[in-house]
């Protein structure tokens, strides 16, 4: 899989993917795409690892997806692909996965961005869904989940225009969690996965669950379902590890169960 790269332990408990297709700012081809989900899959159920990274380069996180491969696709060759199915499988991850970018996210760039559940942007990040551009719109969830990060207006403005917006905007919107300058962009988010990573996993992965249900839920469901998720953490023996490491003034000591 030369064109990603992978770096398990690069902190504790953190795994660091690299997209690695410079060549074309990091395009998601459909192989590319493919041997992603398999990755994550794979990671998500390593004991070792309780949360992931993903990244590009200084210069693109990912400029989008590779135009070429698909241009001559017709309808039907798009719908028995089915290339969108990868990405539910992203969406169902368990371990919480962080989007470190810097440069471009456009496209599908900033589709994958969005499907990870933190950003940590550099200065120099451009988002955009350009997809009007060339005769489509976005086919990865981008007049969904940017919708719902930036609000209707926003979204309507960006993506039938096909402009860029700032890491800066994007922050100022919510889309992004903070943006520090380029030279510490990935540093921030290995920082922050290190710290999440230190945390009971149970608890972190159903905490993530249960947030992720707030977009799909009414209030009245949501609060029903992190009620149960609450109550489902007082069998494990994190829960008692715990409690009791908090009576005792010491530092717990998780073990995922």
């Amino acid at each position: 899989m030369s064109h990603l790269l992978l770096e398990k332990g690069v902190r504790p408990g953190v795994a660091l993917i690299r997209l690695n297709r410079p060549e074309s700012l990091n395009a998601l081809n459909r192989a590319l795409v493919s041997d992603l989900t398999q990755m994550l899959l794979e990671l998500d159920q390593d004991s070792e690892i309780r949360a992931i990274v993903i990244t590009g380069n200084e210069r693109a996180f990912a400029a989008g997806a590779d135009i070429k491969e698909m241009a001559e696709d017709s309808a039907i060759d798009m719908l028995l692909l089915d290339q969108f199915q990868k990405w539910d499988q992203i969406k169902r991850l368990k371990k919480p996965l962080i989007a470190a970018v810097s440069g471009y996210a456009l496209g599908g760039g900033c589709e994958l961005a969005m499907l990870c559940d933190m950003i940590i942007a550099s200065e120099t990040a451009q988002f955009g869904q350009p997809e009007i551009k060339i005769g489509v719109i976005p086919g990865a969830g981008g007049t969904q989940r940017l919708v719902r990060a930036i609000g209707k207006s926003r979204a309507m403005e960006y993506i039938l225009t096909g402009r860029f917006f700032s890491a800066r905007q994007a922050y100022e919107w919510g889309l992004v969690s903070r943006v520090v300058p380029v030279e510490l962009y990935l540093e921030e988010a290995l920082r922050l996965a290190e710290e999440i990573a230190s945390m009971p996993p149970i608890a972190v992965q159903l905490a993530k669950q249960s947030i992720l249900k707030s977009y799909e839920m009414s209030l009245e469901e949501g609060l029903h379902f992190e009620r149960r998720n609450f109550y489902l953490l007082f069998a494990t023996e994190d829960q008692k590890e715990g409690m009791q490491a908090f009576a005792e003034k010491r530092p717990p000591r998780w073990k995922g169960r």
